[in-house]
């Protein structure tokens, strides 16, 4: 494989060369793409010749041992072995590395996002259940170091939530969290239920790429704004000001409340964020849907009415459907730590690429 080597290394030698220039940064954009590149190729060349390097101790080593140094020599063969171990832990470490690296990075992967979560079949319960996911994701944000703004909610009469809306902001928050849309149905015995019967609700996720401003171009013409009175919990002022706002795109009809805030400036701003990544995450799904390879490595099909996961509580089992990963440790799970269902995700998806791109071969020994 040492042709896709080649490739890559005259790749990197060609943005060094565009790095040099001087007037690489009157295009800010541009020159982010070129530094953001130009340093994800130095670091696999790195521990490429790493790799390489330790692959040449495995063989000298594998030599002494299978030679004539080894001879009857136990204490001198316990030491190579053991080198053997240390040398073959530190390649895997590598090449998983590698792999990381060599599949080429979901455009994606740096966005923030923003996540709605809508209560869907069940009524209170399924309300109760919105406001559970809420509070998982708020304390997983809180764990990873992310920050979570609400951006608008709308509560439930007995607890819980009928809809939420909130950004996360952080790094590569986009890859951890984007399998997370779809229907997450949940199994527990109701609060309000006095026979001890088991229910069976769900709530939907929607996990959205933050657009910029400059992406997603929103012309006065192409938008109707309405404004009325908030109709929730806030504060004297909610209620008896126009404070509310609701956006219509008019080419696509993708409509946008807002009521969070007091200030109808601060929920139009907020409005027009979460318009924003609607439309980027519509214009995407049309794209995905021209390009069959895209859609193969996906975990599911992101389709929010597709059930993704269920959440039994009296058997405190969490199940994800599409890879087909149970844990019998839901307590945890609700309290935040969904890394282990998280990293599986990313992991499915990352070999599912590397199949496609076809980056596994770069990575035998040359």
């Amino acid at each position: 494989m040492s042709e896709q080597w080649d490739k890559i290394r005259r790749r990197f030698q060609d943005l060094e060369h565009e790095l040099s220039r001087p007037d690489l940064f009157t295009n800010p954009q541009n020159a982010k793409l070129v530094t953001r590149e130009h340093a994800r190729l130095r670091e696999i060349l790195e521990i490429h010749d790493t790799l390489q390097k330790v692959r040449g101790q495995i063989i000298d080593n594998e030599a002494m041992l299978h030679g004539e140094e080894g001879g009857d020599d136990l204490e001198f063969r316990e030491m190579v072995e053991d080198e053997l171990t240390r040398l073959s832990e530190r390649e895997a470490e590598l090449v998983k590395k590698l792999q990381l690296l060599l599949v080429p990075p979901d455009p994606n992967d740096d966005r923030n996002i923003i996540i709605e979560i809508r209560a869907g079949t069940g009524g209170e319960e399924a309300a109760l259940f919105a406001g559970d996911l809420l509070r998982m994701y708020t304390r997983y944000a809180e764990q990873r170091g992310w920050r979570l703004e609400h951006l608008d909610m709308s509560s439930a009469e007995r607890g819980g939530v009928k809809d939420v809306v909130f950004s996360l902001q952080g790094e590569l928050v986009y890859r951890y969290m984007r399998h997370e849309s779809g229907v997450h149905r949940v199994q527990r015995v109701p609060v309000t239920e006095s026979s001890g019967r088991i229910h069976t609700s769900a709530a939907t996720v929607a996990v959205l790429p933050e657009a910029e401003e400059v992406e997603i171009d929103l012309p006065a013409e192409d938008i109707r704004i309405d404004v009325y009175r908030s109709s929730g919990p806030g504060g004297q002022s909610v209620n008896t000001t126009d404070s509310a706002v609701r956006i219509t795109h008019i080419p696509t009809g993708v409509v946008v409340t807002c009521q969070d805030e007091k200030s109808q400036h601060k929920n139009k701003a907020k409005a027009l964020r979460i318009l924003r990544a609607r439309i980027l995450e519509m214009l995407q799904q049309q794209e995905h849907e021209k390009q069959s390879a895209e859609r193969r490595t996906q975990v599911g099909s992101g389709d929010r009415s597709e059930r993704i996961r269920t959440y039994n509580f009296p058997q405190n089992r969490v199940t994800d459907h599409r890879i087909h990963l149970t844990l019998h440790s839901l307590d945890r799970v609700m309290e935040g730590e969904i890394d282990p269902i998280i990293d599986a995700l990313v992991e499915h998806t990352l070999q599912e690429r590397l199949k496609e791109s076809g980056a596994a071969g770069a990575l035998k020994p040359s």
